[in-house]
């Protein structure tokens, strides 16, 4: 659908945002930054998210000044409270029974970047999911499954953890760490991909085939 013009680089180990891409047929390298993700104290929620999203484009940038940097943040947010990653299978079971039955926010910060040209662009993107109501016994299920432990908020609306969710309101892909809607209308803004003409389209379905 896209052809990528540019060096591209998605500044992220997940592969949820790789796979949201890669759909696109968008063609890109992954560079894992490391950086420090503390929350300073009385940051808020947005602030953390476009902070995050900044600094893990800044670290890729640094090694790779020619490249267009993609990086992202996404958090899960319950009545001001922060939900990362459960750290356990009985913390993924609190985290969920929490959201039963209650809306909660999801917020990524994302960031394009490129050091030689001396753009970088942050915004952020909300979107708001209701839970439906469920009990232990299915919170101790889904935790079973394991999908859980690696997600922010304890589930992943693409996967199992989709059967939990009543109503989404916003974007779908950001859900899933990547709102590909904004992201592209930025990629596309400074032209790092354009959309694939006939002889590349028809690549793609040869590929895919």
């Amino acid at each position: 659908m896209f052809q990528t013009i540019k060096p591209l680089i998605l500044a992220s180990g997940s592969p949820r945002r790789k796979a949201l891409l890669t759909t696109l047929g968008i063609e890109f390298s992954v560079v894992v930054p490391e950086v420090d993700e503390s929350r300073v104290a009385g940051e808020m929620e947005e602030t953390y998210t476009l902070r995050m999203a900044q600094l893990k484009g800044d670290a890729v940038s640094r090694t790779n000044p020619s490249a267009w940097i993609v990086s992202a943040d996404t958090i899960v947010v319950f009545e001001d409270r922060l939900l990362t990653k459960p750290a356990n299978p009985d913390q993924a079971v609190e985290m969920l029974l929490l959201l039963s039955g209650r809306e909660h926010q999801v917020r990524t910060g994302f960031c394009l970047c490129c050091l030689d040209r001396n753009v970088r662009v942050v915004r952020s993107v909300v979107s708001r999911v209701r839970f439906k109501h469920f009990d232990l016994d299915w919170a101790k299920a889904y935790t079973r499954t394991g999908e859980p432990l690696d997600k922010a908020g304890g589930y992943g609306i693409q996967g199992r953890g989709g059967v939990l969710v009543e109503s989404l309101n916003g974007s779908y892909s950001n859900v899933v760490g990547l709102p590909l809607a904004e992201v592209v209308d930025l990629l596309s803004e400074h032209r790092v991909i354009v959309a694939a003409d006939e002889n590349q389209a028809g690549k793609d379905r040869v590929n895919k085939g």
